[in-house]
């Protein structure tokens, strides 16, 4: 499964080497920085919700308390043949 793991901090603080290891780790898929406010926006490789949650709140940051998720579990769209009305 993937989780959506949008971050909520006051101020945004410069990338570390931890993020960048889960990245080249294949945990975090893909990674964004947020246009309305500060923060990331990743996209998580994981078993579950919780798995990601251990994956971004063990980063530095996350112990350190400076950073929160919201976490939204994702998936792909119903295969097309199902989305396609049969006549």
């Amino acid at each position: 499964m993937k989780a959506l793991c949008i971050s909520k901090w006051a101020k945004a603080p410069s990338p570390v080497p931890a993020t960048l290891k889960l990245y080249l780790d294949g945990v975090i898929e893909q990674m964004w920085f947020k246009l309305d406010a500060p923060g990331v926006v990743f996209l998580v490789n994981a078993e579950s919700v919780d798995a990601a949650k251990t994956h971004v709140h063990g980063l530095p940051l996350g112990q350190a308390g400076l950073m929160d998720f919201d976490f939204i579990p994702v998936g792909p769209l119903a295969p097309l043949g199902m989305l396609i009305a049969e006549k």
